[in-house]
């Protein structure tokens, strides 16, 4: 049975997880709560499978990014222009999220979303938290060298950039040290190739975690909270398709890549993303499809996958804020003027690195409101449906944090193209697990032309 079962493509497992996982959740939503606030069996069984597989990805974050942030400073002794790739990525991140926040504010004047509602204003309330400016500052520097931080609750966990910048710190040391830090350097090369083994394992679990996270969201919020912002709702989405099947495609072939053969490389990690609403979730499945599938050197997308996934949110910190800032101010009968637009443009473009240490829509939202000086009881208006348009936004972020590296390689001339034209699905990556693991030859320097 099993050996029948890994006969069938991937993607093709996943989707069938997905359409399983809708069916599950609508008859969990059929069977209703047993209490006010206690879900029945079957929902919990859902909300707990969807959640145990996302955390047994976010528990190898921090080994994955650690060791191969690591690992490819090592490898950068024979690299010239690493500086170059660093601001070339920061200068695409920027462009995109341009683009997408122009996109959101063009839908916005069109579709008037604040104005064509029925939300009820009794609903509005002060988010929990919220971001500002000295964030970045204070989120980029580590407050420990394991990059753990708490919540109010006492829960521990993790911030990825701190991670980035600790582990760049360590292998620029060792890289300065020489000879004496081989032993160390080959430690963590070992390391390296363990997590991705135990990385593998874990995404072969990938369709039975997609079963339990969309179940539980079809479950938990279906569709009834979409009546009174349709219009909201629907311009979102519109705005994330044209960002996601219109302008990176574009993108793409002015860089003469081919869109088809970039969707069918990052697909696993867009479909993952879209479930699990977790960019850092999917970071490790980012990664791998960004280097294995669309042929970015690891040395390179080592850095760019996981900055992006802390900075680089088309969806969460462009298209979105963008929409629901003017949706509050035509809510609350606020004029926007030219230059609030700009502020708007502006916030967007820099403004998910100024929340690194705490990234989110709605911390997202809050920075872009304080900005404008909207109020922030806005935020409330639009929670009924944050779910459900939290799955399209994270599906958005990891295309593009796939996207930017892919494209840079290419202008840089260091994109592995034969690699990028014959990806098809994640399938042949199981393939390759199936042989002992992938690439574990860590040893072998990257190009020099790097």
């Amino acid at each position: 049975m099993l050996a029948r079962l890994r006969r069938v493509p991937f993607a093709a497992q996943v989707l069938l997880a997905l359409v399983l996982g809708v069916v599950l959740g609508l008859v969990a939503r059929e069977m209703g709560p047993v209490g006010p606030e206690e879900p029945n069996w079957l929902t919990s069984t859902l909300q707990t499978i969807g959640t145990t597989f996302v955390t047994l990805l976010k528990a190898l974050v921090p080994p994955l990014i650690v060791t191969a942030v690591i690992v490819s400073i090592a490898n950068l002794k024979q690299v010239s222009n690493a500086a170059r790739l660093a601001g070339q990525t920061l200068l695409w991140f920027g462009i995109t999220a341009l683009i997408a926040v122009a996109i959101g504010i063009g839908l916005g004047l069109l579709t008037e979303p604040g104005r064509n509602s029925s939300v009820d204003a009794a609903s509005q309330a002060a988010p929990e938290k919220t971001g500002g400016w000295f964030d970045f500052l204070t989120g980029i520097v580590p407050g420990n060298v394991l990059g753990l931080q708490s919540s109010a609750e006492g829960a521990l966990s993790f911030n990825v950039l701190q991670l980035i910048v600790i582990s760049a710190a360590i292998g620029i040391a060792a890289l300065k040290v020489g000879e004496a830090a081989e032993p160390f350097l080959g430690f963590v090369r070992s390391a390296l190739a363990i997590v991705q083994k135990v990385l593998w394992w874990v995404i072969l679990l990938a369709p039975l975690g997609t079963v339990g996270l969309i179940g539980n969201a079809v479950a938990s919020y279906g569709w009834e909270s979409l009546g009174s912002l349709g219009v909201f709702a629907g311009a979102v989405y519109v705005g994330l398709a044209l960002v996601l099947f219109v302008v990176y495609p574009v993108l793409l072939r002015l860089h003469g890549l081919s869109p088809l053969r970039y969707f069918a490389g990052a697909w696993p990690a867009i479909q993952l993303a879209f479930v699990s609403r977790s960019s850092i979730g999917t970071l490790p499945v980012t990664e791998r499809v960004t280097e294995q599938n669309l042929g970015v050197p690891r040395s390179y997308a080592s850095f760019a996958v996981p900055l992006g996934a802390t900075t680089k949110m088309d969806g969460c910190a462009a298209i979105y804020p963008a929409l629901a800032a003017i949706f509050v101010a035509q809510f609350f009968g606020v004029d926007l003027a030219v230059t609030d637009y700009l502020l708007i443009a502006l916030v967007s473009v820099i403004g998910s690195a100024a929340t690194a240490g705490t990234t989110g829509a709605v911390v997202m939202l809050t920075l872009t409101l304080s900005t404008l000086g909207l109020p922030l009881a806005g935020v409330g208006l639009l929670l009924a449906v944050d779910p459900i348009l939290d799955m399209g936004r994270t599906a958005v972020n990891v295309a593009g944090q796939a996207l930017v590296p892919t494209i840079v390689a290419k202008r840089e001339g260091i994109l592995d193209i034969e690699r990028y034209r014959s990806t098809s699905t994640i399938e042949p990556l199981a393939r390759v697990e199936e042989r002992g693991g992938v690439d574990t030859d860590l040893r072998r320097p990257e190009p020099a032309t790097v």
